[in-house]
């Protein structure tokens, strides 16, 4: 199955300026149809309203965290089999396993660069 490279992508950080690394990034492995939330709350409202393919979320965020949000997702029927990728700076292992218990399809670890994106986007999307 081809990964389609229109597909809409919605990155999810408080911080503007890893919004626009993840965003860069995302360029770089050809995606260009990506939209942004500053957080779990902006981000529910903008899944709830426009169809996406995949979700990229920080972890640590206010008022509501990536955790919260992938639980939100994973508990709406429309939602709950959408993509989610988990950014962290803290690569506790009980963050890890609380996040796949959750229900997310893949973890990465800051610093990262357009490598370890594009390894972790394919074992959730496919190949590309």
């Amino acid at each position: 199955m081809a990964v389609d490279m229109n597909m809409t992508i919605l990155i999810v950080d408080d911080y503007k300026t890893m919004l626009r690394i993840i965003r860069n990034l995302l360029k770089q492995l050809g995606f260009n149809n990506v939209d942004e939330a500053a957080d779990g709350t902006a981000a529910l409202q903008k899944l709830r309203g426009k169809d996406y393919q995949l979700v990229i979320s920080d972890w640590n965020m206010e008022p509501m965290t990536g955790y919260q949000l992938l639980k939100e997702i994973r508990s709406d029927d429309k939602m709950q089999a959408m993509p989610f990728i988990m950014i962290t700076a803290e690569s506790k292992t009980e963050n890890v396993i609380a996040a796949k218990k959750a229900g997310v399809n893949n973890y990465i670890v800051k610093p990262f660069n357009a490598a370890t994106l594009k390894t972790k986007m394919s074992s959730v999307i496919g190949d590309f």
